[in-house]
């Protein structure tokens, strides 16, 4: 008979954690526990990717009826009902979220809707007051958005609220330059919102290929988004007589009349971010305007405060992501930990990556580290970026490149009459000819970028590329059908 209650126990009900659990116990034989103290499914499911992309989805509708039009078709545009979409959009969380307790108890998991915290390198409490002990523990707790440093921030909503507002905004101002602000600031504006973006660098999306982000924020702005960057907020505060809106002209005759529910509103409201009056805010250019809405998608944090992690031995980064090495273990031998926690790759498919890694090096005795290198991944902005492998800027530090490079407006769009263009990439290694990355700037890019992933993760050459016919008449055919250089460096 074992000396611990499981072989396995599980801290966090989300993909990375979720996967490990039960492919330990369905695969490996295990004694699996897991807790959870929020909704089962985590940021992906519940308050992430998916809700996301289905508003993604929805906000996309706003072109049909124009661009049907152009083809022929005699449509009428109707207003987007807000409450409508939202009641399905949760009928769906809440079937996926059914989904994962189903996949759970299938497998033989023990299940714990409680919060736990670790107490020893075998110990984990629950916020039952019980006590359990395992071998082994995964962390996969996963991460939250977090407010900027700023008087007044609780005034503002971060991502996991935009899905529970009551009603949609007439006017919304986002702070923030990466990935999830620019996807909420498409969102928005598709579904009608008044959208201004503050970010403070001197482009969004840092990080990525320079060309292919100011494409995308060059679409933003012809979409109506008012996009200021180098722009960060200085003041922020309850719209009153001390602030006057005259010549704000960003928030709606509604939010004006909401001045006295804004003054009457609890602090426990506020602080949960159920905004219901307008905000005043004052930039670092100077301007002062009125939003009905602010949301800050300034960055997130792992999920480790108050778990009893550095107490048991664990060390952690600055940041507070849990410090793993390549087989995601702690520096408590039975302690190990995945997904968003430890702040490698934060994405959905890297964490069940991870969770199934974890299972094959402690249960199936084969120890298998997670290739973090070339990941696809997409934004799912309007219109969408797909990315593998380097930047032109990073591929160029590295060494000598050839750059394949074409933009262009795609045939159903221009046939409509709209502005919109596209962008191919490819970062070649002019010493090896390996494809180092692919850029995609186009509707539908996330499908894409998943295909060349595979040739670029397989270190295909330009050569390859060549030699692939093109599937004919695409935007991806540019993909295989660029010849020459547009430069070297």
């Amino acid at each position: 008979m074992s000396e611990f209650d499981y072989d396995l126990f599980v801290i966090g009900g989300g993909s990375g954690g979720v996967r490990a659990a039960r492919v330990a116990a369905g695969e490996a034989d295990a004694k699996v526990a897991l807790a959870e103290d929020d909704r089962y499914g985590g940021t992906c499911v519940i308050r992430g990717c998916v809700p996301k992309k289905l508003m993604v989805f929805a906000s996309e509708y706003a072109d049909v009826v124009d661009d049907a039009r152009s083809y022929g078709w005699d449509l009428k545009q109707g207003p987007f009902d807000w409450s409508s979409f939202q009641g399905r959009l949760n009928n769906e969380l809440d079937r996926l979220e059914q989904v994962y307790r189903n996949l759970l108890a299938g497998s033989g998991v023990e299940t714990f809707d409680a919060r736990a915290s670790i107490e020893g390198p075998h110990e984990v409490k629950l916020s039952t007051g019980e006590t359990r002990t395992a071998k082994h523990i995964l962390v996969a707790t996963g991460g939250h958005p977090v407010r900027p440093d700023i008087p007044n921030a609780h005034l503002g909503i971060v991502s996991d609220d935009i899905f529970h507002l009551k009603e949609l905004p007439k006017s919304i101002l986002i702070v923030g330059g990466g990935y999830i602000a620019c996807e909420f600031a498409g969102i928005m504006n598709g579904l009608g919102v008044k959208v201004t973006q503050y970010y403070r660098g001197a482009q969004i999306l840092r990080g990525f290929d320079d060309e292919a982000r100011g494409l995308v924020a060059e679409s933003m702005r012809e979409r109506g988004i008012d996009l200021k960057v180098g722009t960060n907020i200085v003041e922020m505060a309850p719209a009153d007589a001390d602030h006057s809106l005259s010549g704000a002209g960003t928030a709606s005759d509604a939010a004006l009349g909401g001045m006295a529910r804004e003054r009457a509103e609890t602090a426990h409201e506020r602080e949960v971010g159920q905004t219901s009056g307008p905000i005043w805010v004052k930039a670092t250019n100077g301007s002062e305007q009125v939003f009905d809405v602010v949301l800050f998608a300034t960055g997130r944090d792992p999920n480790t405060r108050d778990m009893g992690l550095e107490e048991a031995g664990v060390r952690l980064g600055r940041r507070g992501e849990i410090v793993v090495d390549e087989y995601s273990q702690t520096a408590v031998p039975s302690i190990y930990a995945i997904g968003d926690v430890t702040d490698r790759v934060n994405l959905t498919p890297v964490a069940i990556r991870e969770g199934m890694a974890f299972v094959n090096t402690v249960f199936k005795g084969e120890p298998t580290a997670v290739d973090h290198e070339l990941i696809p991944s997409a934004i799912f902005t309007q219109p969408e970026m797909g990315t593998v492998g380097l930047s032109e800027e990073a591929a160029r530090e590295q060494e000598p490149v050839e750059v394949y490079c074409t933009s262009f407006r795609p045939m159903q769009t221009a046939f409509a009459g709209r502005p919109d263009r596209v962008l191919m990439k490819l970062i070649v290694s002019q010493a090896t000819r390996v494809v180092l990355g692919c850029h995609i700037v186009a509707p539908n890019a996330g499908e894409m970028i998943q295909l060349a992933g595979i040739a670029v993760k397989m270190g295909a050459t330009k050569e390859d590329f060549d030699r692939t016919v093109a599937v004919h008449p695409t935007m991806s055919e540019e993909i295989v059908t660029m010849r020459n250089p547009m430069r070297t460096a």
